[in-house]
């Protein structure tokens, strides 16, 4: 392990790096003019509530834009020390983090696979308790491929899934798996809810993949819509 590496991970740096990440982050919600789609959503979305926010992996950072000051939010974020800092970040901008790994397409094959059925435990709770979920949907290092896991959730809590793209006109594009942006200020911003997708309890293993594709399709086209409404074009498609 290299020094800059292990320095990061001294947890004295992690907590200030936690508490610049969500100073930084509130600046550009701030100093981006959002425009929000549908227009007017919070009666819509208090009648969704609690509900799947389904995002892609590499818009995480600007997840919790979404959150309005009522709105209780949960996410998961694996227990490795990388996620030390965006636990530390989100905390900070309102929303619960649990510590798991996510539920992952293999929940479907093994309800009892390590990891992901703790993480798919974690979040039914959440929403049975009445706290939105972000979820992240990618299949893991497949960036905008739409894993099963979302689908397992949204079966089991009886919760509907709602795709959200938050972007901003100005950002950096990483080199990254999945495309990730990090929004700058002082440009615009586009929040864009997608329809709400059920997932009915009785739907069978062979059903998955078609809802899959129908959430995965939703996804992308918020996405798009949301750089539409900032007058970009996404440099970074999805995979073929």
């Amino acid at each position: 392990m290299s020094l800059v590496k292990r320095i990061s991970r001294l947890p004295a740096v992690q907590r200030a790096l936690g508490h610049l990440a969500a100073d930084y982050l509130r600046l550009v919600q701030r100093t981006n003019r959002f425009v929000v789609e549908p227009a007017a959503p919070d009666a819509w979305l208090d009648g969704l509530s609690p509900f799947i926010a389904g995002m892609w992996h590499g818009q995480h950072t600007m997840i919790a834009f979404m959150r309005r000051p009522h709105d209780r939010i949960a996410t998961i974020i694996s227990r490795s020390p990388d996620g030390n800092i965006n636990t530390i970040a989100l905390t900070r901008l309102g929303a619960r983090v649990m510590r798991a790994s996510g539920a992952r397409g293999r929940v479907v094959r093994d309800a009892r696979a390590k990891g992901g059925a703790e993480g798919l435990r974690a979040m039914v709770r959440a929403l049975k308790d009445g706290e939105t979920v972000a979820f992240s949907a990618d299949v893991p290092k497949v960036s905008r491929r739409c894993d099963a896991g979302i689908i397992m959730l949204a079966r089991f809590s009886g919760r509907p899934i709602v795709p959200v793209a938050v972007v901003t006109s100005r950002h950096l594009r990483f080199n990254s798996w999945d495309r990730a942006c990090l929004g700058l200020p002082f440009g615009r911003g586009a929040m864009v809810f997608g329809d709400p997708i059920s997932v009915p309890r009785e739907s069978e293993p062979e059903e998955f993949e078609s809802l899959r594709l129908k959430v995965e399709a939703e996804m992308n086209r918020v996405h798009d819509r949301a750089y539409t409404l900032v007058g970009r074009l996404d440099r970074v498609g999805p995979p073929a």
